[in-house]
């Protein structure tokens, strides 16, 4: 009877078999190994003369792009995805690998605050696409620079999505924000690369100077002034003027040549006041109000609790709805029309805090009196005539 040879050894038993037993690296580990030779589908690698190894299909590809131009005798670090293939071969991956490298050097570019240049590939309505070498990063609108910032009237998404596909094939400087390998997340800000540039030319500056400049930008929040080497401002609604504005547009526009005081310096962002180079007209409004006193005013803006009242430009009173009639009010235009003007009484005048209180339905008392005591004394003026 015939005896059944034995089962053939691969490779990788024969070499654990040996008198001088070689460390075997396991699966999932990363190995180093030199370039033996190099296909468009495959790289064969010696692994510090153990074995050989085959990176092939999809594994060849990595994200830190390092092995994209592989030659001969190129030392290179791969995975381990199985001890040993189909053909003997130890099976690797460079995408692996390659992934966790390419991770690694954004988490240090994060921690070193480079500035690095990165290419648009798209727009969303949120803010741009990016590759940081292979990995794709979000640069949302909030992190643009003064310069790219979409300025849109009302905040038209479809205007502001126009505005920032124009970026796309264009190279943007940016750091690094935010790194989370588990959830594939990669920000970036092109401001705050911008920030690190303009400090330098920031430190000239400090709060109480005053600049002057050219409205660049007119929003529903403000307006913003460039001045300087290329520096820009806020002026926030509350600071155009001393008198309520609705709508900064009606106030400045883009073009007008204006003076305007720093009046804080946050890192990069600079707050403006043109206000501040005015006169405060409240100092004088005691001069020119006093309470009880009867005014005309203007209608300017209705609210649920009350309506704006414009006493001239530059003093504006507050009608609550409380003080627009006897009876009781549920809607203020049922009362006042916007832009019409009503009389109305001075109920208190605070300068010190720029307000003014009134009341319509004062001011009709006082006129009822007022009509009363002339119409009496037009019956005695009569009676007087008639004992005559």
């Amino acid at each position: 009877m015939e005896s059944t040879p034995p089962p053939q050894k691969s490779k990788m038993e024969e070499l654990l078999e040996g008198a001088d037993q070689p460390i075997v690296p396991k699966v999932g580990e990363v190995v180093d190994a030199i370039v033996i030779s190099v296909s468009s589908s495959e790289v064969h690698l010696d692994i510090d003369g153990l074995t050989t190894g085959v990176v092939r299909g999809r594994e060849v590809i990595d994200e830190s792009g390092i092995y994209s131009n592989l030659k001969l005798d190129d030392q290179v670090q791969a995975t381990v995805l199985d001890i040993e293939n189909e053909n003997g071969e130890m099976e690797l991956s460079f995408r692996q690998a390659g992934h966790q490298k390419a991770w690694d050097d954004l988490i240090k570019l994060q921690k070193e605050g480079e500035v690095i240049a990165v290419p648009v590939t798209d727009a969303n309505k949120g803010g741009l696409m990016v590759l940081v070498g292979r990995i794709e990063g979000f640069l949302p609108v909030s992190q643009l620079t003064v310069e790219h910032y979409p300025r849109v009237d009302g905040g038209d998404k479809s205007r502001i999505l126009e505005l920032l596909g124009q970026f796309i094939g264009q190279d943007l400087k940016v750091k690094v924000l935010d790194v989370d390998e588990k959830d594939s997340k990669l920000i970036v800000s092109e401001k705050a690369a911008w920030e690190e540039k303009q400090q330098k030319i920031i430190s000239n500056y400090k709060v109480g100077d005053i600049i002057e400049g050219e409205i660049t930008g007119v929003v529903d929040f403000g307006a913003f002034i460039e001045f300087g080497n290329n520096l820009e401002g806020l002026v926030h609604i509350s600071e155009l003027a001393w008198q309520r504005i609705d709508n900064p547009k009606d106030y400045v526009k883009v073009g007008d040549k204006v003076k305007a005081k720093i009046i804080s310096i946050d890192r990069s962002r600079i707050s403006l006041s043109i206000k501040a180079l005015l006169e405060d007209p409240w100092k004088k409004a005691s001069e020119r109000y006093k309470e009880g006193q009867i005014v005309k005013g203007k209608v300017l803006k209705v609210n649920p609790f009350g309506v704006f009242i414009e006493l001239d430009q530059e003093i504006h009173g507050l009608a609550h709805i409380s003080e627009l009639s006897d009876q009781r009010v549920n809607d203020p235009t049922d009362i006042v029309k916007i832009g019409a003007s009503y009389d109305f009484k001075i109920l208190t005048i605070e300068p010190e805090h720029h307000r003014l209180g009134l009341s319509m339905k004062s001011a009709k008392e006082g006129t009822h009196k007022v009509e009363k005591k002339e119409s009496a004394k037009q019956e005695s003026d009569q009676e007087e005539k008639s004992e005559k």
